[in-house]
């Protein structure tokens, strides 16, 4: 294994980019599902839909290598979203591969993987259907997306629906300590914390947050970690809730305004200080539900447009007579 020094130039996210099934961190009966496929030999046409992050396309990619070997490249074909993926290229570079003879062993069929299906034009996936159905002998179609509902009906109906759920802190935490381990990179809990807390879910992400942490700072702790994501930090936040709880109008409005004068987004602020009201223990139950509720209703208009200072502090004037109401 290559040191850090020799592997900066390398994305950790493809350095470490699992290569089979049992690589894959969670979704444990999801990739059982693909495992049964890959032995199997006849794969469905699939539509796998979930989050970012998740390991969509990497397990697609994984089954392919299983099922075609040597043949990869052959007999799969792939195209992003960055690729014009409008009609004429259904029609012409599709089908055109779909067309392509390619000697591959009994049971086993062309892999076309169509990655952010979900952006397809509807004319572009109506000539699908029909290329899918031409074309079912001999080439199977695999079609990642966040929202599966984004793919038309007639697409859906021939397809196998895989849905893949965000990662979970545990899973995450466990293979963000092998990366570190790999890689001899130094730490402490806050920071992984700090990274997970960002990632939300997204494997993605987390590991090109603690690669960014190492090259900038050499050390991961929370609060290198939360000034290269560039996320007020969460706590911060946590005394402006208390300050709320306490009914401190004027102390919860000076963190607000200190973010922003700081120049964080008015989204970022609020979406971080909704993620940190969910997991403050400092809030009262009943209080925590009702600080949400105004964060949710705020973020609304802040998303319409509405992003300025006024709104936040309106948030955290509600959010500070709510305790007087109670």
């Amino acid at each position: 294994m290559a040191t850090l020094k020799n592997s900066e130039t390398i994305p950790w996210v493809e350095k470490y980019r699992p290569q089979v099934l049992d690589d894959i961190v969670g979704n444990e009966h999801t990739i059982e599902r693909l495992k049964h496929f890959a032995r199997a030999g006849n794969v469905p046409n699939l539509i796998i839909s979930g989050p970012p992050g998740c390991g969509k396309t990497t397990s697609i990619w994984a089954m392919a290598r299983e099922l075609l070997g040597k043949q990869l490249k052959e007999a799969c074909l792939e195209l992003n979203a960055s690729d014009d993926r409008g009609i004429d290229v259904v029609r012409n570079k599709i089908k055109v591969f779909a067309q392509t003879k390619v000697t591959l062993p009994p049971g086993r069929h062309k892999m076309i993987i169509l990655d952010e299906a979900d952006s397809m034009t509807e004319g572009a996936q109506q000539a699908l259907r029909r290329t899918m159905e031409v074309y079912s002998k001999t080439t199977r179609f695999a079609l990642a997306c966040n929202q599966s509902e984004k793919i038309i009906e007639p697409i859906q109906s021939r397809c196998a629906i895989v849905r893949y759920l965000k990662l979970s802190d545990a899973e995450m935490m466990a293979r963000l300590h092998e990366v570190a381990a790999l890689e001899k990179v130094a730490f402490d809990n806050d920071g992984l914390g700090a990274i997970l807390f960002t990632a939300q879910g997204d494997m993605r992400q987390a590991l090109n947050n603690l690669q960014c942490t190492v090259s900038g700072y050499d050390f991961v702790s929370a609060d290198n970690v939360y000034k290269v994501c560039d996320e007020p930090h969460p706590s911060l936040l946590v005394e402006m809730f208390k300050s709320c709880v306490k009914g401190k109008v004027r102390d919860a409005s000076e963190t607000v305004h200190t973010l922003y004068r700081l120049g964080y987004a008015p989204e970022d602020i609020i979406s971080t200080m909704f993620r940190v009201c969910k997991s403050c223990d400092e809030i009262p139950e009943l209080l925590k539900l009702q600080f949400l509720q105004e964060i949710g209703l705020c973020h609304v208009k802040i998303v319409d447009g509405l992003t300025t200072l006024v709104q936040l502090s309106g948030l955290v004037a509600k959010m500070c007579l709510l305790n007087e109401v109670k």
